[in-house]
């Protein structure tokens, strides 16, 4: 049995490959849509900067010898 498209007689029968070709963009649609909801919501997060609590914090670094 072989499989592909040198095969004589196809399991799908013509219409296969349209429909195979629509299931693909339907599918590439689809991610496209996904992306771009993806990157609405990551404007849409307003995080602001954290801030340390107090800039001198980390200046002084006490090492034992």
């Amino acid at each position: 049995m072989q499989i592909g498209s040198a095969s004589s007689n196809p399991v799908g029968g013509p219409d296969t490959s349209s429909a195979e070709l629509r299931s693909a963009k339907l599918a590439k649609d689809q991610q496209e849509a996904e992306g771009q909801a993806s990157l609405e919501l990551l404007k849409s997060a307003d995080v602001p900067p954290s801030q340390p609590a107090d800039p001198a914090i980390g200046n002084n670094i006490n090492i034992k010898v």
